[in-house]
């Protein structure tokens, strides 16, 4: 009797364990499935467009010898001066920075000029904007024609890394106040400008537009700018990458250059890597035969 009432027993416990399993099944929340990430597979020519994304915002247009001067007067208060600074570093980030390339200079002024560095000072973007960071106010006055005039006898100087003139490489000045100069900027603006250095004046706020006029290149309406508060001075970014990057000439054309392509303002030229000759074609290239003599 007592191994029947055993039997009984384990056949219960056996179907109330079977009952609750069952029902857990029944109301269990059901599993979320994960979505997983699609598989990417590139051809040769996605992988080089993929390769080629961190450089679209950059210029791919002749190089250029570009000055920026950049009052920090009393009138610039200290949150706008770092505003100053950070539309400096994304025009940094714009510009195909190195040394056969764009070169940089930056100058401070306020009732005095101060270079902080020179064209030849940095040849890539992490250290120039590092040292721009650093930059410091010199607090009173706006001094801007000896500003304009410290960019024209020192930055634009061969001395400073600035290209010799028969190169035929830019040379560009962008001057960034919010005041009205306390000398005259109208004569040496003009010296400047008929030394072959092309201005841009950019205005925040209270800057005199009289005073932006007289030193900018013509025509005018591409060289003056103006914006309300430094909050808003790096929308001027994208302003200046249509202005300063020109289009690439061999990749707005087909160029169909056998092994270099050189882009021009307006063209593009084909050349052979060393050991090789351009052919008549002017496209296609030939190795250099090297014959003895005799």
């Amino acid at each position: 009797m007592k191994l029947l009432w055993c039997g009984i027993l384990y056949c219960v416990l056996v179907i109330i364990a079977q009952v609750r399993a069952n029902n857990y099944r029944r109301y269990r929340a059901p599993a979320r499935r994960i979505p997983l990430s699609p598989t990417i597979r590139y051809t040769k020519t996605a992988l080089a467009q993929h390769a080629n994304v961190g450089q679209e915002s950059q210029c791919k247009s002749q190089p250029q010898d570009v000055v920026f001067i950049i009052d920090s007067s009393r009138s610039v208060r200290p949150h706008e001066f770092e505003q100053v600074k950070v539309f400096l570093g994304h025009m940094v980030d714009t510009l195909d920075i190195g040394l056969d390339r764009t070169r940089v200079a930056v100058i401070n002024y306020a009732s005095t000029v101060r270079i902080e560095f020179m064209l030849n000072t940095y040849t890539n973007k992490r250290d120039m904007k590092r040292a721009i960071s650093q930059i410091d106010p010199l607090a009173t006055g706006t001094m801007t024609g000896l500003a304009i005039e410290g960019a024209m006898d020192k930055a634009f100087m061969d001395i400073a890394g600035a290209r010799p003139k028969d190169r035929g490489i830019s040379r560009v000045a962008i001057v960034v106040t919010d005041g009205r100069p306390q000398d005259q900027v109208s004569e040496i603006s003009a010296r400047a400008r008929a030394a072959g250095i092309e201005i841009y004046a950019v205005g925040v706020g209270r800057a005199d537009m009289m005073s932006l006029r007289k030193m900018a290149s013509e025509p005018l309406d591409d060289h003056v700018f103006y914006v309300e508060t430094y909050g808003v001075i790096e929308k001027l970014t994208s302003r200046f990458k249509e202005t300063l990057c020109g289009v690439d000439m061999c990749v707005a054309a087909s160029h169909d250059c056998e092994q270099i392509c050189v882009s021009t303002t307006t063209a593009f030229y084909c050349r052979c890597r060393p050991g090789f000759e351009l052919n008549e074609d002017q496209k296609t290239c030939s190795r250099v035969a090297n014959c003895a003599a005799g």
